[in-house]
Formats: structure tokens, C-alpha cells, sequence
């Protein structure tokens, strides 16, 4: 077998089942290879495959290196690229995108890349493709080329984008434990970055609720980052999905933290922004949702709070709406359903019909929170998982899966071998 088919076998190989048969293997590979070659989100890549198609882009780019920009230039007038009319601008912009390309075109590796891919497990996923999320083709030019994932279970329907601190307080933790668990009720998909704070925290309740949750890697689709957070993130990729638009081995950036979070806001119907300090990547997140027309909620906290500066501004700026109740953003990303959390009806500028108004309790309750006190009666003295403790608490196992990953937040409870035990 040669080279180019062992190339295309394994291009076949990582798109598995059903995705080799919905998309061009050659054009898939040159994808790859694009990827190998760009940083995430170059609109100017972008554009070019958007325009040309995937393989003939990257032979003109490669013919470009060697031969000069003329062709390639050339080939976008004729073909009436976008912005290919204003003739030295365009030139300029390709010239400067080439000297970024340059030294890593001589050096691309297909099959080396599919590779590493395969020894994770990883998935390829391109456009065309069932598992490729079509609301990230809402960045245009700046939608990645290609998408790696490792998962157990495909995320599906509405979701929402949950992102915060790194340094968070308690206080941010039990509001992102309410609204991720709001959303799991929902039946909404929770989207994060896998980071330390509110991240980690949205997909412990999402794993612990038992409903999908998307992490997006800043790196490869093989480097769990942060190193803390690995065993999270193996949970992640079991019950849900791992997404990456780097290639295997890359390593995460501060550049590529920020690259990363366009695809959480193209990816979240709607973005939460918990906590976030004057300057914190959260609210990167939330710009790039603004851009793309998605609704921006942030969460108040203590006026004195340095963890809250960034969600006061987004609020005082107009460019986020404030969380009054846990199901606000919830009930954004339902709201095209004509559905609200729980499938209650809220009246605008109304309170919540019945006993779910909390009235001035805090988000998370803490200890008063009833049912994490019945959650903690039913635990006693030994280990026990939640089938019984929901038998000896007398709730829904739901419930005591929502209640169980407040109380872990809180400190008061723990998992271990047997089950779970209080701390």
C-alpha cells in the first residue's frame, strides 16, 4: 500500500464510523493539515478553505512558499474571494499570513498527526460530518478547521456555556452548582474550558447530574490541562465530550486560552459569566458571545468583591443581563422552545409561580438547603451510594445527585470506593 493510501485509510480510520463515507478523505486530510499548520481561529486560513475548498488552498499556499504570491493571488481574483478586490490590501494580508505559515508548511506530518490521535482515542470531526457542531460555523472565518474529541456520549440539543473564575469564592461555587444543575433539569448541555474555579465546577455538576458536558481544550486533544483537573476531565470524556481544534501534542497558551473560548461562546446558546475579576478570561468569553448576537448573563456578587468586578461591568456596560434566579440564562437557551426551566412559565419582570420562589435565599442555600440536609441525615456513618441514600432519604435519585454535588462543593461530603461518605 502507498503512501497516499495508507493516508487516506487512516484519514478514514479517524473519522470513523459513518463520517468516512459523509466527506472527501482527500480534502479531509488537507484540513489536517491546515490544522498542523495554523493557529486557532486565522481567518485568513479560514477564508481561503471556505473559498477554494481544503486541498487546493493548501497546494496554492504551498506553491505560493516556493514560487511566490502570484498565483495564489491570482486564483482568488478569479474566483472572487472576499476581499481579493481591494488588490494590495489583500496581497498584504496573504504576504504577512505566509511568513506565519512558512515554517511549519515544510514540516506537516498527516499521518504522524492521525497517529497521535488514534492513541488517545480521539475522533476527527470536519464539516459535513454527524458529529461536527454546526454552531460553531457561526465564527465564518474564524470557525476551526477541523475539531478533535474524545467521548462516551455525543452532546445534543441546547446548550449552555458556564465560564468564571479561576480563583472563585463559595459563593461562586454554589451559584455555578445552581445554574449548571438548573440546566442539567433542563436537559441542556453544559460548555466550559475544563479550568480550575467555575469551569471545573459546571462539569462536576454536570457529571454528577448524569447529563452531557462539553470540555473545550486550549491544547491538543492529549493534554489534559490543568494537570489537577485530569481525573475531571477523564470524567468529562466519558460522560460526555472533549473538544479540541489544536492537533495532538500541542501545547496550551495563554493565546490559545483566548482562541479557545470563541468556541464556547459559538458553542452555548446562550454564555454565563459567574465570577470574574477585572481582568479575567472569562470575559473574553463573553465578548465573543456578544458578537455572535448569544445572550450574556452575569452573576452579581458583593460590590467589594474583586471576583465580581468583571460581571458588575458587563452589567453596568449593557453587555450582559443580570441573573436574578438560577433559571434566567437557563430559560434563554430554552426560550427559542417556548419551554422554561422545569416547565414553569415566569411572567417578565414576574416571580416564579409557587413553592420554587426561594424568596431571599442565597444561591446554593448551604447548609439550609433542605435537601442536602436530607441527603446528609441519610448518609450516617458509612459509605453508601445513591440508590440507597435516595431509599433512605425518601428523593428522587436526581435530586440526590444535585444535592450530593452541592454538599461535595460545600466540603461536607466526600467520594470515595464504597460510595459517598460525609466528610
Amino acid at each position: 500500500m502507498n503512501e497516499a493510501q495508507d493516508l487516506l485509510g487512516a484519514t478514514a480510520a479517524a473519522l470513523g464510523r459513518g463520517g468516512a463515507d459523509a466527506v472527501d478523505l482527500v480534502e479531509t486530510a488537507a484540513r489536517v493539515a491546515w490544522s498542523a499548520v495554523v493557529e486557532p481561529g486565522d481567518s485568513v486560513a479560514g477564508l481561503l478553505v471556505q473559498a477554494l475548498g481544503a486541498e487546493r488552498s493548501f497546494a496554492l499556499v504551498r506553491a505560493a512558499l516556493d514560487d511566490g504570491l502570484q498565483g495564489l493571488l491570482d486564483t482568488c481574483t478569479d474566483e472572487a474571494v472576499p476581499g481579493a478586490e481591494s488588490t494590495a490590501a489583500f496581497a498584504e494580508t496573504v504576504r504577512v499570513a505566509l511568513e506565519r505559515w512558512g515554517p511549519r508548511l515544510g514540516r506537516v506530518d498527516v499521518l504522524a498527526t492521525l497517529d497521535a490521535a488514534r492513541s488517545v482515542g480521539a475522533r476527527l470531526v470536519v464539516p459535513g460530518t454527524a458529529w461536527w457542531p454546526r454552531a460553531v460555523d457561526d465564527l465564518g472565518p474564524h470557525a476551526p478547521v477541523v475539531l478533535w474529541t474524545r467521548s462516551g456520549r455525543r452532546a445534543s440539543g441546547p446548550a449552555l456555556a458556564v465560564v468564571g473564575s479561576r480563583a472563585n469564592t463559595v459563593a461562586g461555587a454554589e451559584a455555578t452548582a445552581e445554574i449548571a444543575s438548573t440546566a442539567a433539569d433542563a436537559g441542556c448541555t453544559v460548555v466550559s474550558g475544563g479550568a480550575y474555579g467555575i469551569d471545573a465546577t459546571a462539569h462536576r455538576v454536570a457529571v454528577a447530574a448524569g447529563t452531557p458536558t462539553v470540555a473545550v481544550l486550549a491544547g491538543g486533544i492529549d493534554q489534559l490541562y490543568p494537570t489537577g483537573n485530569v481525573e475531571l476531565l477523564r470524567n468529562v470524556a466519558r460522560q460526555g465530550t472533549l473538544l479540541a481544534e489544536s492537533p495532538p501534542g500541542t501545547r496550551p497558551t495563554r493565546w490559545r486560552f483566548l482562541a479557545r473560548n470563541r468556541l464556547i461562546a459559538a458553542l452555548g446558546a446562550a454564555t454565563v459569566v459567574v465570577e470574574a475579576g477585572a481582568r479575567s478570561g472569562a470575559l473574553n468569553t463573553a465578548h465573543h458571545a456578544a458578537q455572535l448576537g448569544r445572550p450574556v448573563f452575569a452573576v452579581p456578587g458583593a460590590f467589594s468583591s474583586s471576583a465580581s468586578v468583571g460581571c458588575h461591568r458587563l452589567v453596568a456596560d449593557g453587555r450582559a443581563q443580570i441573573v436574578v434566579g438560577a433559571g434566567d440564562p437557563v430559560d434563554a437557551v430554552l426560550g427559542a422552545q417556548g419551554r422554561s426551566v422545569r416547565g414553569r412559565s415566569t411572567p417578565r419582570g414576574g416571580e416564579p409561580h409557587g413553592d420554587e420562589s426561594r424568596g431571599d435565599e442565597p444561591l446554593g442555600g448551604g447548609r439550609q438547603d433542605p435537601e442536602v440536609v436530607r441527603v446528609l441525615d441519610a448518609l450516617g456513618r458509612r459509605a453508601l451510594g445513591e440508590q440507597e441514600i435516595a431509599v433512605r432519604s425518601g428523593m428522587s435519585t436526581g435530586a440526590v445527585v444535585d444535592a450530593l454535588a452541592l454538599a461535595e462543593l460545600q466540603g461536607l461530603v466526600r467520594h470515595t470506593v464504597g460510595g459517598w461518605a460525609r466528610s
